[in-house]
This record gives C-alpha cells, sequence and structure tokens, in this order.
C-alpha cells in the first residue's frame, strides 16, 4: 500500500469519526483519520451526557463519571417537575476526554491509522478519487482516497470546503466546571426561562468527585444582543435559585455552537457529512453522539460494499444514505416543531403554564412512563393527545408537522 492510498480518510478524530473509522476498519477498508489538535478529547465543549444506548455500543464504562436517575425541571417562576425515579437510570455523564479517547483507541485496534497536528488544505474530487492536501505538523502532502467523510464538527471544513449547506439551527452553548453546587446527588437540574436561556434552558449535571457541569444555551435570535455568559451570569444570581450557587468555584469554562438541522446535502461526490457537521445534534437537549452513532451503522453494510466496489458517486451514496438520513432529519425536524410548540416558542407566563399541568401526578406519570431522552417526539405527541390543558395546542402541532 503506497502512504497516499486510503479507501477512507475521515476529518475528525471525535466519537463520531472514530466510531466511524472502527465499523469501517472492521471491514477491511483502509482508514486515515485526522485530527487538527495534538491531543484526542481537547478542547471539551460538551456537557458529557451519553445515552446507556450509546455507552452499551462503545462499552466505555471506565469513562463514567457520574449515573444519572433523572432531572429536576423548574419552570421560570420556580414550578418544579421532576422527571425520573431514584435508582432507575436513565443517563450517564462521562469524562469526555477518556470517552473521546476511548472510541478513537478502538478504532486504532482496529487498524485505523490516525495522525494528530493534521488537517486539510484543500480537496479535488473526481471520477477517479479525492485528491487532498494535508497539513501535518507544518509541513504539507498530498494524499489520494476513494471516499472523504467530515467528522470534523460544527464548524466543518468538509462541509464549507464542498458547499453542502448550513445546518437549520446553530446554538451557542456556554458551561463552567465548578465545585460547590448544592443539588441532588444522581439528578441534574434543569432552569427556564427568558432570563436565563431565551427559548430553551440551562442545566446543572453532577459530573463526580463533588463537582458539577453548569451550562446555558439559545440562539443568537434568541438571545437579542445579548451573550450566553450574561445568561449564565444571570442565572448564578436568580432570585429564586441563587442560595445554590452561592458557594460554587469555577474551575474551567468552555463554549461552543450547537449544530442541530440536517444541512441540505449530506453527500456529494465522493464526500461524505456525519454527525456535528451534518447537523445531528439533537433539538430537545443538543447531544450529537448517539445521532452520529446511529448514522453511519444505518448505512455501514452498503456503504462498505460501496467502498469496495469504489462506487461512490454522489447519485450512490444518496442512492445508499437517502432513507436512513430522510428517517433521522424527519424525526428531528418533528422534536424542533414539538420543543418550539411547547417551549422555545412560548412566552414565560405561558411557560410557567405548562410547567404548572406538567407538575399534576397523573401528567408526571405520562411523562416517566413515555418520556426518553433519545425519542422525545413519542412524548410530545401523547402529552398533546392525552393531557386535555394541552389540546388546544394539538391542531397548531398537527400544523405544523405536517408539513415536517
Amino acid at each position: 500500500m503506497k502512504e497516499t492510498d486510503w479507501d477512507v480518510i475521515i476529518v475528525g478524530a471525535g466519537p463520531t469519526g472514530g466510531r466511524t473509522a472502527t465499523h469501517l476498519s472492521s471491514l477491511g477498508h483502509r482508514v486515515l483519520m485526522l485530527e487538527e489538535h495534538s491531543e484526542i478529547g481537547r478542547p471539551f465543549q460538551c456537557a458529557g451526557l451519553v445515552t446507556p444506548k450509546a455507552l452499551q455500543e462503545v462499552g466505555l464504562y471506565d469513562s463514567v463519571l457520574e449515573e444519572v436517575d433523572g432531572a429536576r425541571i423548574h419552570g421560570p417562576s420556580g414550578t418544579l417537575v421532576p422527571v425520573g425515579t431514584d435508582g432507575k437510570l436513565r443517563t450517564y455523564v462521562v469524562c469526555r476526554k477518556k470517552f473521546d479517547q476511548g472510541v478513537v483507541q478502538q478504532a486504532m485496534e482496529s487498524g485505523t491509522t490516525l495522525w494528530l497536528n493534521s488537517q486539510p488544505v484543500s480537496a479535488e474530487s473526481s471520477e477517479e478519487n479525492v485528491s487532498i492536501v494535508i497539513d501535518k505538523n507544518g509541513v504539507e502532502m498530498k494524499l489520494s482516497t476513494k471516499l472523504l467523510i467530515g467528522c470534523d464538527g460544527a464548524h466543518s471544513w468538509t462541509r464549507r470546503y464542498f458547499k453542502m449547506g448550513r445546518p437549520k439551527e446553530m446554538m451557542i452553548g456556554f458551561q463552567a466546571e465548578v465545585l460547590g453546587y448544592e443539588g441532588n446527588e444522581r439528578w441534574l437540574d434543569m432552569y427556564s426561562g427568558s432570563e436565563i436561556a431565551p427559548g430553551f434552558f440551562s442545566w446543572v449535571i453532577p459530573s463526580g468527585f463533588g463537582s458539577h457541569r453548569i451550562g446555558v444555551w439559545s440562539t443568537p435570535e434568541r438571545l437579542n444582543g445579548r451573550s450566553v455568559e450574561q445568561c449564565y451570569d444571570d442565572l448564578l444570581n436568580h432570585p429564586l435559585w441563587k442560595d445554590r450557587f452561592s458557594n460554587i468555584k469555577e474551575i474551567a469554562r468552555f463554549c461552543g455552537p450547537i449544530p442541530s438541522g440536517m444541512v441540505r446535502k449530506t453527500v456529494t461526490n465522493r464526500v461524505m457529512l456525519l454527525g456535528d457537521a451534518a447537523g445531528m445534534a439533537k433539538p430537545t437537549t443538543g447531544g450529537g453522539i448517539g445521532p452520529g452513532f446511529k448514522q453511519i451503522k444505518g448505512i455501514l453494510q452498503p456503504l462498505s460494499k460501496a467502498i469496495t466496489s469504489d462506487n461512490l458517486t454522489e447519485k450512490s451514496l444518496k442512492k445508499i444514505t437517502s432513507k436512513h438520513f430522510a428517517a433521522m432529519k424527519k424525526d428531528q425536524d418533528k422534536a424542533r416543531a414539538l420543543r418550539n410548540l411547547l417551549v422555545s416558542d412560548v412566552p414565560d407566563k405561558e411557560l410557567e403554564a405548562h410547567f404548572t399541568n406538567f407538575a399534576k401526578p397523573d401528567v408526571l406519570e405520562l411523562i416517566n412512563e413515555i418520556g426518553d431522552i433519545e425519542k422525545p417526539v413519542p412524548l410530545g405527541l401523547a402529552l398533546l393527545k392525552k393531557v386535555p390543558a394541552f389540546r388546544k395546542l394539538a391542531l397548531k402541532a398537527g400544523t405544523r408537522l405536517m408539513f415536517r
């Protein structure tokens, strides 16, 4: 094998890139993975929640910092909606550095080659291959590959270079790691209201050893000139909850984009986007690891055959991805529509009324019965259908969902 001859080059060595590399290398393909930074898992820009399904897929339980049984969700005026049950695991909090390194290590053990301090400079897609110029440790070299896969995050070079569109929605997230928060063990707190997270929510996630991750997210248009850091400060000083934050000590701060809404073109000739690069973060939680894993797993076998036969035209890749990606996009659009209907497009007074209804025992029972962090749509539809107070929203919801 020539050094410049690869079946697949993956740009980005995060969880989606690493998992994709593991799958393809395990099937015998020659895979090169490029990472622009000098180490895997840095910089850290994520809340660190990983669903049981995603964690089970990679088996990296040694990266778990905390198990979470539920969420205490607070309305703008303080109405509490506890979702979950003590002792019944809902999700995991992981050390993202250890988790990411573990996923990439699995790829390398499967035969993937990893280059650190390496990033694409230019590329050209032709009938024969993708010719790509790489900057590796400050030295440029030219490589060729059958297929180029962009797993390079929210600001994807691959997506921008090949003009494949933009995510439908780009949220802004800010997070601080702190000590001294007064919270409940194995439960995370979520806070809502236009003062602290316009259209969305803020979160406090236990991250083990007495530490917590406090974060805020929203969209630029909803922030209306404010910054997410200002929202964070307003959360810490909110009259209803400031006592919980009075003794915190910050350890670190992080800020980053959250892309949600599948891009216009996930494939072009010999090029594909996966994960955050494709805009696959969940609109309800911002999580991107599960969707990235699901995206590659659903097309793996036909994609592997196409790589082997070197049939990787845009038409061929569309045929491989269209059904699976369209189904994921449909679920994503439905989740966003329901989120907007119940939370994001609702003024605080109406949102607090929703929380009052959520907090009723029969509604809480329904939420705990159907609620799933991976599948928010069934829960949203059940609330509209079965809770009398939400029936006036059902027609509006039907109209929104009908055209998605």
